[in-house]
């Protein structure tokens, strides 16, 4: 995971593949053309995941193929089969970015680590599934943890859980999450990265669902080392999540963006830089004759002040020549020399 300095940014194509293979190989080379280092799909059944009259939420509602569908009717057409996981896999090789799902039940879990998948992303509505969080913290592998719907216990439960099974504390990251579609800019709490990282001693990163592209950038400069944002082909699809996700050239933007922030980061020395070197002597000023002194003259605030360019005398030592005789006559606005 490229965390050292680049912060590793997920296009979380999710379900936006609609159940269709097409859409997620297209995805996927969407995803590795505008700069995302993995893409990331889900990993269920309905029938594990959701009860047949489970209903959905108001987001999925409104941007569903049929409104009055259950949620595990919906669920049913989203499942991403192992034909479509191969070929992902496969086609993300080529492409040369990172393959990455979330399963949602053990069972999908067993299933991807028989894949050998190298990072495995918890989903928040499973921070508090014990049982998973024991089966994967077995697997002692990369682990991202999203914190949507959580508090700080909870938190520090699931870190713990999968620490005493088996997980390296240093295997484990977690993520900022507001769980809502799109999440309201007032509900993103960019400032829980400062608390997470402080808490827990743990990389943390922040899985965006707000609209637009604001956030993560502002995440990053808050620290966050790993960015997870919905990608989609088009947003006017019908589907639960294409409305709160970016379109290619949005995610595009939003990579560049984060990739301008990291390098405006820089470094945590204050010094002058090269750029400014170039300037200093334009910009700054020097000690100048505010009128013409004649020679044998004492220089007062009444005769000299500061002005560009910085070639002079600097103004630091303005009050060192007050009282002083000038050895020679000047003109207005030329430069003062003691010598």
């Amino acid at each position: 995971m490229k965390t050292e300095k680049k912060a590793f940014i997920i296009a979380e194509a999710g379900v936006n593949h609609d159940g269709s293979l097409k859409k997620a190989l297209k995805l996927i080379n969407v995803a590795a053309s505008v700069g995302a280092d993995a893409v990331k799909f889900q990993t269920f059944k309905a029938e594990a995941l959701a009860t047949k009259n489970a209903p959905k939420a108001n987001y999925q509602i409104k941007n569903s193929f049929k409104k009055k569908e259950t949620q595990y009717e919906m669920l049913k057409k989203l499942e991403f089969s192992d034909k479509m996981h191969k070929a992902c896999i496969k086609r993300c090789k080529k492409k040369k970015i990172l393959f990455i799902s979330s399963a949602f039940d053990i069972k999908n879990l067993l299933y991807l680590k028989k894949l050998n998948i190298k990072i495995f992303k918890v989903p928040s509505g499973e921070i508090n599934n014990i049982p998973y969080l024991e089966t994967l913290g077995k697997f002692n592998k990369k682990i991202i943890l999203s914190t949507g719907m959580s508090n700080i216990r909870e938190i520090k439960l699931a870190i713990n859980t999968l620490i005493k099974n088996g997980t390296n504390r240093s295997k484990i990251s977690l993520l900022q999450c507001t769980s809502a579609y799109p999440a309201p800019p007032e509900e993103i709490n960019l400032r829980t990265i400062l608390t997470l990282k402080k808490k827990f001693k743990l990389i943390v990163g922040l899985s965006d669902h707000s609209a637009g592209v604001s956030a993560p950038p502002a995440a990053v400069s808050l620290g966050a080392k790993i960015i997870e944002k919905h990608i989609t082909l088009n947003k006017n699809l019908k589907g639960p999540d294409h409305k709160a996700s970016l379109d290619p050239k949005e995610f595009r933007t939003m990579v560049n963006n984060i990739r301008i922030v990291e390098k405006m980061l820089g470094s945590f020395l204050k010094k002058i830089t090269k750029s400014e070197k170039k300037n200093i002597k334009i910009v700054r000023k020097s000690i100048v004759a505010l009128k013409d002194i004649s020679k044998n003259e004492r220089f007062s605030e009444l005769n000299i002040t500061c002005k560009r360019p910085g070639t002079g005398i600097k103004p630091v030592y303005f009050k060192k020549i007050l009282g002083k005789k000038s050895k020679k006559n000047f003109k207005k606005d030329e430069l003062i020399r003691l010598n």
